[in-house]
């Protein structure tokens, strides 16, 4: 399968000590399926830090991750309570980091108006049932994590 990042700088080699902590899944090298959202967050950093829209394209056989059994994989079908307390634990900024040790974790994108939700439930405005039954109408997008060096040697920059 095809996977995409989108950034301000073209990628030629993976530096997991330059991604950014505190995001949905962790730090680590975060990917998409969807060209069209890589495309999106290449232009919102370009905006941001400067450069040109970039995006990169990875090859990944998922399939064969899951057939080796040694890379440790999570994956969130959709956005539930246990996804919703997973990525607010990863973007917390109390307690230790990292809060797993999965080498690839897939699953929904917690954008601007989940983050909204995500105060809400922080501030005792709504409880975990009613967070999660607003993130059920939300669009959700995909992400790829890749947290840990082994993890990154399954991709292939086409």
């Amino acid at each position: 399968m095809k996977l995409y990042h989108g950034s301000n700088t073209a990628i030629a080699r993976i530096d997991l000590a330059r991604c950014k902590p505190y995001k949905d899944f962790g730090q680590g090298f975060y990917l998409t399926e969807i060209e069209e959202q890589a495309v999106q967050m290449a232009c919102r950093t370009a905006a941001i830090y400067g450069g040109e829209p970039v995006v990169t394209v990875f090859g990944f056989d998922e399939a064969v991750v899951m057939a080796d059994g040694v890379l440790s994989v999570k994956r969130f079908v959709e956005p539930d309570e246990e996804w919703a307390l997973f990525v607010m634990a990863n973007r917390s900024r109390d307690g230790a980091h990292p809060v797993h040790d999965y080498d690839i974790v897939i699953g929904p994108v917690a954008d601007d108006t989940i983050a909204t939700l995500f105060r809400n439930f922080d501030d005792g405005i709504i409880d975990l049932p009613m967070l999660v039954a607003g993130l059920r109408y939300k669009k959700v997008s995909s992400q790829y994590l890749f947290h840990s060096a082994r993890a990154v040697r399954y991709l292939e920059i086409l």
